[in-house]
């Protein structure tokens, strides 16, 4: 019998466990958006109760690893802060998670789990020096040589969504805003939602009945396949920026692969296109023409999978 491990990723927005073998195959799962109006203690209670569900079906469970959506203590498994969700800060997730299930847990950000997976069974397997970013409720980064996870000084590292870059949105000249702030699926949103934002000739206006409350990335995709010059011009400025990250990233890191993940990278091939063309145009000579950009092999899948295997493997930063 294969040995089993549990694999959950702690996100702002969507919670997901995993039953995991040691290939990255997932053996059953539970996945749900969990309302959280008292903030931590939700989401805590919600993986107490989903994950002693899953033990119990799967009583032969070796190890337990956690994605979670911020940065932490990689070495004690603290977790610092969540930018979006209040009531994470100092929470010790790693003693209080053994301590109700008795079993070995590792915690690391939920983009290293993720790029994890892909370094292992996806999109990163033949990458030496591998860079997977999520763009979803947040912009993540992790950063993987030769194998290895680079962990900076014990508190994560390659945070690409909280570099700062000029803000477009600001009429303030030479105001600056981390790009999560700019290019993430909630603040793409944000901007669709705020009033007279988008144009009344916008065929979004049209698909949201003049609600623009109800307009989110799915439809502005879907607004930009059909030709819409606005949807058009938003999701050109949101890879142009993130164009000129990935284009840091492998000036300053020397990276062979970046792979995108998360809900934005869902949109396939019209993100990955305009991406790809303002990264060539921006990366330093030394990177050109020496890299490819990808999107992820597992998508939603890959945060479980990626914590199941670190439960598995041990966490051995470079």
């Amino acid at each position: 019998m294969c040995q089993l491990y549990l694999g959950i990723e702690i996100g702002g927005t969507k919670q997901q466990i995993a039953v995991c073998d040691g290939v990255g195959r997932i053996i059953d799962k539970i996945a749900e958006k969990v309302p959280h109006e008292n903030g931590a203690s939700d989401i805590q209670e919600w993986v107490r109760e989903k994950s002693a569900k899953l033990l119990m079906r799967y009583p032969d469970v070796k190890a337990i690893g956690i994605g979670f959506g911020g940065p932490l203590e990689t070495r004690t498994g603290r977790v610092l802060i969540s930018v979006q969700v209040p009531g994470w800060k100092e929470f010790e997730l790693k003693k209080w998670m053994e301590g109700c299930f008795h079993l070995p847990v590792t915690v690391v950000n939920d983009t290293v789990a993720g790029g994890y997976a892909e370094l292992k069974f996806g999109s990163g397997q033949k990458s030496g020096k591998f860079f997977y970013t999520n763009i979803g409720t947040g912009i993540g980064g992790a950063l993987f040589v030769d194998g290895r996870t680079w962990d900076g000084i014990g508190y994560g590292a390659a945070y690409m969504g909280n570099t700062y870059m000029a803000d477009w949105t600001s009429p303030s000249p030479g105001k600056v805003s981390r790009i999560e702030t700019l290019c993430s699926g909630i603040a793409i949103e944000k901007r669709l939602r705020s009033p007279g934002y988008v144009p009344k000739s916008s065929k979004l206006y049209d698909m949201c009945q003049g609600d623009c409350g109800k307009l989110d990335c799915r439809l502005l995709a879907e607004a930009a396949i059909n030709g819409d010059l606005f949807a058009e011009e938003e999701l050109d400025l949101v890879c142009r920026y993130l164009g000129i990250c990935i284009a840091n990233a492998i000036s300053m890191l020397g990276v062979d692969t970046v792979a995108l993940g998360g809900g934005i990278a869902n949109l396939g091939e019209l993100i990955l296109e305009p991406v790809r063309k303002y990264t060539d145009q921006y990366v330093f000579i030394s990177g050109k023409n020496r890299y490819q950009i990808v999107i992820c092999k597992m998508l939603d899948n890959n945060v479980p999978i990626g914590a199941a295997l670190y439960a598995q493997d041990g966490f051995n930063p470079v």
